[in-house]
């Protein structure tokens, strides 16, 4: 009886232990995914800056590329909208 006791105890505390470790993980990767879009929001605001400073749409497009490469999926920065 006593070594069930043990048994469940010790099942209880490793299901706790990896219910912790699944959390801090997911907490590290909300935080990377935070970044993530706080880059991309900077980078579409930059893009916006170059467009209002009179700079073409093909030369801020590349500035947005160079800005969001290894952040976002796509050649605009994982946005794009139409015109």
């Amino acid at each position: 009886m006593k070594f069930m006791k043990k048994s469940l105890l010790a099942a209880v505390l490793l299901a706790q232990a990896a219910m912790f470790s699944v959390a801090a993980e997911s907490d590290k990767e909300t935080r990377e995914d935070i970044a993530k879009h706080r880059a991309m929001a900077a980078a579409h605001e930059s893009a916006a800056k170059c467009r209002e400073a009179g700079k073409g749409e093909a030369v801020c497009n590349k500035e947005l590329q160079t800005a969001c490469k290894g952040i976002a999926i796509g050649k605009f920065c994982g946005m794009k909208h139409e015109h």
